[in-house]
């Protein structure tokens, strides 16, 4: 029979269990929320652009009649192409990835004839008017909700003449008719509860449905995707070797050269006789070590011991401890990957928290590492004033080449004023 004390356990663990179960529930639902906000702020962006360049083609194809719209046309594929490839990043920041398409055909005729310009047009349609739609919808619904939940709170600061606020069909101007304005305001609030979710989902499913590549197209894209990786790695060995070289010709070979010259200095001075040889001998050791420090340095970025010694958890802990800024870690990639998906994301993390320890002007950094299926995920972000940008250098450049050789990919976040967020994804098998 079990003791008392372990039934009131048991007993307090059950009574435990669903709130810690609401809990996450509650915030499961509110990141979809928040999830929702976003999507329809950014697709709001995309179906201007939609709005815009329909109007545009309207206006193409009504000058046509007068023989203008001739010498404009060429201009409408290109328009819709550039319109759809900002759908097509803005969906491949949220889901699964949709391949950028590339420069339109030249000319109407190949315009016409290619299957994707023309199911971009149909997404060009139902973008600009139900995408446009949806934006509105819903931010006007957690605009007004957030208006009319607070209106009780600064209703009397409004002029006497204008205390009606948006949406409300009836005249304020007693309590009672703030109070039904608030919770008018916990009405829309609802409804973008039960709805927005939905609405995010319904504005991207046509660009998901009609601006992803046809088999055949996604076949050739997929070629000339895997031909500028294997360039990229080729571009990344090549770099590598250089680094390599560099560090071997300017740090260990100059001190072993060193060491040779200081041996034979010391050798003529015995047989001499002369003084000063034993000093010689001990600067000689003393080069000759340094050398071998470098050249363990350089063995350990070629690959570093400790990946295979104590696995990548434990390498970037490492790396976090030795981190001139107080770094924090959260792994839980469990198994092992392969030895150089292990190696980049090592890279990857040393040349982001040096970066950090340099540049940032950071008081705080995370590195966060997941592994789902076949991808492992990693986010470093740090809390410095931001402005990183892969044109100016930094060691990005030289990280996109080596993510990109393994077909992965990278985003970096870094707004001026931070914070700046570099995630990177590489596929590791399952």
């Amino acid at each position: 029979m079990e003791p008392p004390e372990t039934r009131e356990d048991a007993r307090t663990d059950i009574r435990r269990a669903p709130a810690g179960n609401a809990r996450r529930g509650l915030t499961a639902h509110a990141r979809r929320l928040l999830d929702a906000v976003e999507h329809l702020v950014s697709g709001l962006a995309t179906a201007l652009l939609a709005f815009a360049g329909l109007l545009w083609l309207v206006l193409v194809a009504l000058t046509c009649l007068i023989g203008v719209g001739l010498l404009l046309a060429p201009t409408v594929p290109r328009v819709v192409r550039s319109v759809a490839e900002r759908e097509r990043d803005r969906l491949s920041r949220w889901g699964p990835e949709i391949v950028r398409l590339g420069p339109a055909p030249d000319g109407v005729r190949a315009a016409l004839a290619d299957r994707a310009v023309r199911r971009e047009v149909g997404w060009l349609l139902v973008h600009s008017t139900l995408g446009l739609f949806l934006s509105l919808s819903g931010l006007t619904m957690v605009a007004n909700s957030v208006q009319d939940v607070t209106y009780p709170l600064w209703w009397r600061m409004l002029p006497p003449d204008d205390v009606t606020p948006g949406l409300v069909f009836w005249d304020v101007r007693a309590p009672g008719g703030v109070l039904a304005v608030a919770l008018f305001g916990v009405g829309l609030a609802v409804c973008f509860l039960l709805l927005g979710p939905g609405m995010a989902w319904a504005q991207a499913w046509p660009g998901r449905r009609l601006l992803t590549p046809t088999a055949d197209m996604d076949l050739s894209l997929r070629v000339a995707q895997l031909s500028a990786t294997r360039a990229a790695a080729l571009d990344a060995h090549a770099a590598e070797l250089r680094r390599i070289e560099r560090s071997l010709h300017d740090g260990a070979q100059n001190r072993l050269v060193a060491v040779t010259v200081l041996l034979g200095a010391a050798h003529r001075a015995l047989a001499q006789n002369r003084p000063g040889a034993e000093e010689m001998l001990e600067r000689a050791q003393e080069t000759a070590e340094q050398a071998l420090a470098e050249l363990r340095t350089v063995v350990r970025s070629i690959l570093p011991p400790v990946l295979s010694d104590r696995g990548l958890t434990d390498a970037l802990s490492g790396l976090a401890a030795n981190c001139a800024v107080p770094c924090r870690v959260d792994i839980d990639a469990s198994g092992r990957c392969a030895v150089s998906i292990e190696a980049t994301a090592y890279f990857v993390v040393a040349e982001a928290l040096t970066n950090i320890s340099r540049h940032s002007g950071a008081r705080h950094a995370t590195v966060t590492v997941r592994r789902a299926g076949g991808l492992l995920s990693l986010r470093v972000e740090d809390d410095g004033v931001g402005g990183a940008d892969e044109r100016h250098g930094s060691g990005l450049t030289g990280m996109r080449s080596r993510i990109e050789a393994h077909d992965g990919r990278l985003t970096l976040s870094s707004p001026p004023g931070g914070p700046t967020i570099l995630d990177v994804e590489l596929p590791c098998g399952l």
